[in-house]
């Protein structure tokens, strides 16, 4: 079968979101341009990684190229808007690729669907008939620092860190590597 690439060249919107409780959530990327709306899901590092690199690809293109990268989201980007429902995923997202078009001055977001066996990097950021569908989307340098900016915040929604070890702290608490697991009763009064 023959690879499908949706392609969002100038997308009405592109936001990650989630859905379920803190640390039970599943990560998605939705892409909205017109009538048409497509949502992968993803693993909470996947959006972590995307939202830094996404970052640094700014940070260079304006550094080697001299395009315009706001410092800041500008106000009329800031999407605080859910996720669109119904909320169907395409596919679930294996490979990343990240790029700059020159010519239409653009950041260019691919992601790839998971697949069985290795994905050849030709397949990137390119247009060959063989390879796992994907979902490209071009954003302007302010788009993807807004893209960027809203990704933190969906990370950084979820459990609150423990203070002693960094892991996520459960709404029971959690056992703590640093206090070699010992964990007070509730009903324990404080010291």
């Amino acid at each position: 079968m023959a690879r499908v690439i949706h392609v969002f060249r100038q997308p009405d919107r592109f936001v990650a979101g989630t859905v379920g409780e803190p640390g039970d959530r599943t990560f998605y990327l939705q892409a909205s341009e017109e009538v048409r709306t497509i949502s992968v899901s993803l693993e909470k590092q996947q959006v972590s990684v995307l939202a830094d690199r996404i970052g640094s690809l700014l940070e260079e293109v304006h550094r080697r190229f001299g395009a315009e990268v706001p410092e800041e989201t500008p106000e009329e980007e800031v999407d605080t808007e859910p996720l669109q429902v119904p909320l169907e995923e395409e596919f679930r997202v294996g490979t990343m690729g990240l790029g700059w078009d020159s010519e239409s001055h653009a950041i260019v977001i691919e992601l790839l669907a998971v697949t069985e066996g290795e994905v050849d990097e030709s397949v990137v950021l390119d247009d060959t008939e063989e390879g796992p569908d994907a979902v490209r989307v071009f954003l302007t340098p302010s788009e993807a620092r807004a893209f960027a900016e809203r990704a933190d915040r969906v990370l950084n929604a979820g459990r609150k860190p423990c203070p002693l070890c960094a892991e996520p702290l459960d709404p029971d608490g959690h056992v703590c590597p640093r206090q070699n697991g010992y964990r007070r009763p509730s009903d324990e009064p404080e010291a």
